[in-house]
């Protein structure tokens, strides 16, 4: 049983379709990348499968049946996305930062919990942290962090409430070579413990090296899908989203 199951997923935005018929499936334990341009309506399909733009088609996480559900109750359910931007509260700690993704209510009145402090923080935000090997900066803020471990704490503060499906929205932006490789292997890793991920990055020598399964965008269309070796070898793909210099092997962790 696919653990996200997204069917015939359509955005429109007056006459222009944003997406068209997609459909694409997470089994638990997988890593799935979704590659495309600039405009083919990949951050549209996370917006639309976790509930923050309003599409047609279905969106099934486990048995549940989330399709016109809101995004906190898809959230609540287990279907959790990170942002591009990845903000972070300044004046909280990483630990804090976590707890208040982590609080079981709103996100207001998490925020206000931790705010009032100090805060109790649940065993959720020690092993969230420790999924992405950040443990040791709990009471650390984020203006003392590397733009690569800012990036790890976003990820980190989606696991903090035991998702079963984080999307992933260009983690890797803004990332050196070697962030970039060393985010791919903590992904990994928090996969192959058993939290499936859909990710989306520019990054091809990350998606490549470390997703199971690749889904292309072109247009709201999907074009092409298939295991990496597949994608990577498809002249189609080469010509339109990745060249020969993309992938090469730079950049991402290889498994």
């Amino acid at each position: 049983m696919s653990v996200l199951s997204a069917r015939g997923i359509g955005v429109r935005y007056g006459g222009v379709h944003a997406l068209v018929d997609v459909q694409l499936t997470v089994q638990p334990g997988q890593l799935v990348g979704l590659i495309g341009p600039n405009g083919a309506g990949k951050t549209t399909f996370i917006d639309a499968v976790t509930g923050f733009t309003p599409h047609s088609g279905t969106v099934v996480l486990d048995d549940h049946d989330l399709t016109g559900a809101p995004p906190h109750l898809r959230a609540r359910a287990g279907l959790v996305r990170t942002w591009q931007s990845g903000d972070l509260f300044d004046d909280l700690t990483v630990g804090e930062n976590l707890a208040v993704a982590a609080d079981p209510h709103t996100w207001w009145a998490g925020l206000a919990r931790t705010l009032r402090g100090p805060a109790r923080t649940s065993d959720q935000v020690p092993q969230a942290l420790a999924r992405v090997g950040l443990e040791a900066l709990a009471d650390t803020y984020p203006a003392d962090l590397s733009q690569g471990q800012r990036k790890l704490v976003g990820v980190a503060r989606a696991l903090a409430g035991a998702p079963r499906v984080v999307c992933l929205d260009e983690p890797a932006a803004g990332l050196d070579t070697g962030e970039s490789r060393l985010l791919g292997a903590r992904l990994r890793a928090v996969v192959d413990s058993g939290t499936a991920m859909l990710l989306i990055d520019h990054d091809m020598g990350l998606v490549l090296g470390v997703c199971d399964h690749v889904v292309v965008l072109e247009f709201g269309r999907v074009v092409a899908a298939g295991p990496p070796d597949r994608i990577r070898d498809d002249p189609a793909v080469i010509a339109a989203y990745l060249g020969a210099t993309a992938i090469s092997g730079t950049g991402g962790a290889g498994r």
